[in-house]
């Protein structure tokens, strides 16, 4: 049983598939963060962006936390700015978490999945951005209590049955020394930021 697992990785490389199964499999919690509910940002708002992601990400890990707070275990967190991951290290020290990076050595399969959802109007479709992305979610060093699977050429059964046994066996860092990586290891759907050219 983990406090919390948290699945990260690029658009289209199947966060979402995977952290449907794992909810159920553990019957935990599923949290998304384009859960929140809808809101009007401000008139007075410098940076649109930036707000409208730290509203949305503050009130995710509020819900996070709640459900923690109310005796839920097996917490399936998803959907964040890639960015925000940087932080996990530091918001859930001392806790018994795993970060499941998701991604894929096979560049085309993310393309084929990406032109898929943008055919039946599902997900983010971001075709300009997706191969830098892809490139450097893969090759960043790992944080605490991450792990890496590498879903090319595999079927959600696979990757499920691999998060499993990672889930179950991986070893849990409940105190480390961690200093943040370089931002030049993440990307950000935040414009402000300039995380996210090709």
């Amino acid at each position: 049983m983990k406090d919390f697992i948290f699945l990260i990785g690029p658009s289209a490389v199947g966060k979402t598939t995977l952290a449907k199964e794992l909810y159920q499999h553990y019957s935990g919690v599923y949290i998304e963060q384009n859960m929140v509910p809808e809101f009007i940002i401000p008139n007075d708002v410098g940076d649109v962006g930036i707000y409208e992601e730290d509203l949305c990400f503050q009130n995710t890990l509020m819900q996070i936390k709640w459900f923690y707070e109310k005796g839920y275990r097996n917490i399936v967190a998803l959907d964040f700015d890639d960015l925000r991951v940087r932080s996990f290290p530091i918001l859930f020290k001392g806790y018994d978490y795993i970060i499941l990076r998701l991604i894929s050595s096979n560049f085309q399969q993310i393309k084929d999945q990406m032109e898929e959802r943008h055919r039946t109007g599902q997900g983010l479709y971001i075709p300009n951005n997706r191969g830098k992305s892809n490139e450097i979610i893969k090759n960043r060093p790992l944080m605490p209590n991450e792990v890496v699977i590498d879903v090319a050429g595999k079927t959600k059964e696979q990757v499920l049955k691999e998060a499993i046994e990672l889930i179950n066996n991986t070893k849990i860092l409940l105190d480390y020394d961690y200093e943040p990586l370089d931002t030049k290891y993440f990307r950000s759907w935040i414009q402000s930021y300039g995380l996210n050219k090709e």
